[in-house]
C-alpha cells in the first residue's frame, strides 16, 4: 500500500543537500508530488511531499533519511498525509490566484501583518512570500533604499473590490504601497508602458516653469493644482494657463528643456523594460517640444502631446490642433496597443493627475504615481513611496535581475 509523507528539512545551508536527499529517495522509487525550498540568512527550509510506492518499505526509507539528516547536521520531520487530504489539496488547484506586492523604503513586521490580516479576513491563503528587493546594509544610510516582498495568494474572495479597498487602507495608515493583481497571463506579459510627462517622468510641471519665465508663475501654479485635483475641467484649465504665456519668446523652451528634473528611477525602469522588449511611450497633456526632448534622451518610441502655436518666435497662448486631455490619452493608449497588436491589458500607463484616470482605468496595470489623493483613491494601483523603478516590482522583477 502506498504511503504519503510531508518531509520538512531545515538547518544551515550548504551545497549538495537537495541532491543528497532526492538521491536517496530515488533509490527507493519514491515520487515527489510537491517541493518547495527557501534559504533565509543561510538557513535552509526544504519541504517535499512524497509518495512511497507499494514496492518500498516506508520504515527503511525514513531510517536512511534520518541518518542522512544527521550526517548533514540537519533536522528532519515526517508528517503522514491521508490520501483523502491529498486529493482535497489537488482539487483546490483551480482556485483563482493573485499577487500582492508590498513595497516601500523599508518594511516592518506591522506592514506584513496588516497585509496578512486582510488576506485572512477575506478567506484567502498565502502560498508563498518572496523578497524581490536586494539586501541592504544596516550601517549605511541610503535615502533611496528600496524594500519589497511579493505574496502569492489563492482562493475565492467574495468581494474583490472590498479586498482592494482594505489593502488600500493599509497604504493610508502605513508608509508603504500595496498592489493587488490577478496572477494571470497578462501580468506576466505586459508589453507597452506609457508615461504622463509632467510630475511623472519629470519632477515638475513644464507649464509652471514657462509661467515663471513669463512672470505669471503663482497664477498658473494655482490653476494647475486645482486641475490636478480634478476641481477644474482639464481643457478649461489648460486654455486659461496657456493664455497667460502669450508673447513669451520661444528661446525659453530650450533653456527649460535642458534643465528638466528627471524622476527617480526613470532611467532604471526604462532601460530595463527596453532590454526586455517593451515599447515605451509618452502621453502628455504637456507640450511636444519637451516630450520630444525626453524621447531622444530615453529612446522613447512614440509621443503624443500638445503643440505650441508659435508665430514670429513668440508664443501665441494657443495650441495647434486638438488638446490632449484625459479622454484623448485613453484613446491614444488604445491606438498604441492596437498598433502593437497587443491587448490593452498588456499596457502600463503611469500618471499623477485627474486627466490620467481615463487611461489608468482601461489598462492592465495603470499606476497612479505620487498622485493627488483623489487620483490615488480612484486608481487600481499606486506608488507613492518609491521612484518609477518601483514598477519593476509590480512586474515581479527582482533587484538582482534588473540592471542598475
Amino acid at each position: 500500500m502506498r504511503e504519503l509523507f510531508l518531509l520538512t528539512i531545515n538547518g544551515n545551508d550548504h551545497p549538495g543537500v537537495t541532491a543528497a536527499f532526492t538521491g536517496t529517495l530515488s533509490q527507493h522509487g519514491v515520487n515527489v508530488l510537491d517541493i518547495g525550498q527557501a534559504v533565509i540568512h543561510d538557513r535552509l527550509n526544504l519541504g517535499l511531499l512524497i509518495e512511497i510506492p507499494d514496492t518500498s518499505e516506508s520504515g527503511a526509507v525514513m531510517k536512511e533519511l534520518l541518518f542522512l539528516a544527521h550526517s548533514h547536521r540537519l533536522e528532519i520531520n515526517f508528517t503522514p498525509i491521508a490520501e483523502d487530504d491529498y486529493e482535497n489539496w489537488v482539487g483546490s488547484q483551480g482556485r483563482p490566484r493573485f499577487i500582492i506586492t508590498l513595497l516601500g523604503r523599508k518594511l516592518s513586521a506591522a506592514n506584513i501583518s496588516h497585509v496578512a490580516e486582510v488576506v485572512s479576513r477575506h478567506g484567502l491563503n498565502i502560498d508563498s512570500i518572496t523578497r524581490l528587493s536586494g539586501r541592504f546594509s544596516l550601517r549605511e544610510h541610503n535615502p533611496r533604499r528600496r524594500a519589497c516582498v511579493e505574496f502569492s495568494i489563492r482562493g475565492n474572495a467574495e468581494n474583490l473590490e472590498q479586498l482592494r479597498h482594505d489593502l488600500l487602507a493599509i497604504t493610508r495608515d502605513d508608509e508603504v504601497d500595496v498592489a493587488f493583481q490577478a496572477d494571470d497571463i497578462y501580468r506576466r506579459n505586459r508589453r507597452l508602458i506609457v508615461f504622463d510627462m509632467d510630475s511623472t517622468l519629470i519632477q515638475c510641471e513644464v507649464i509652471d516653469e514657462l509661467a515663471r519665465a513669463a512672470g505669471v508663475g503663482d497664477k498658473v501654479a494655482a490653476i494647475t493644482e486645482a486641475a490636478m485635483r480634478g476641481e477644474i475641467p482639464f481643457n478649461e484649465s489648460f486654455e486659461r494657463r496657456l493664455a497667460t504665456l502669450a508673447g513669451l519668446d520661444e528661446s525659453v523652451l530650450a533653456v527649460i528643456a535642458q534643465n528638466l528634473p528627471i524622476t527617480e528611477g526613470a532611467d532604471r525602469l526604462i532601460s530595463n523594460l527596453k532590454r526586455l522588449g517593451y515599447r515605451v511611450g509618452i502621453l502628455s497633456g504637456g507640450f511636444t517640444y519637451f516630450a520630444n526632448h525626453l524621447k531622444q534622451r530615453f529612446g522613447v518610441d512614440c509621443v503624443s502631446a500638445n503643440e505650441h502655436d508659435i508665430v514670429d518666435g513668440k508664443m501665441t497662448g494657443r495650441v495647434r490642433g486638438e488638446i490632449v486631455n484625459g479622454e484623448k490619452k485613453a484613446e491614444q493608449l488604445r491606438a498604441m496597443a492596437a498598433d502593437q497588436g497587443i491587448d490593452k491589458r498588456q499596457t502600463i500607463p503611469d500618471g499623477d493627475g485627474a486627466n490620467d484616470l481615463p487611461m489608468l482605468s482601461i489598462a492592465g496595470l495603470g499606476v497612479a504615481f505620487h498622485a493627488k489623493p483623489m487620483v490615488r483613491e480612484n486608481a487600481r494601483h499606486a506608488i507613492s513611496t518609491l521612484g518609477l523603478d518601483g514598477i519593476l516590482y509590480l512586474l515581479g522583477v527582482r533587484d538582482r535581475e534588473a540592471n542598475g
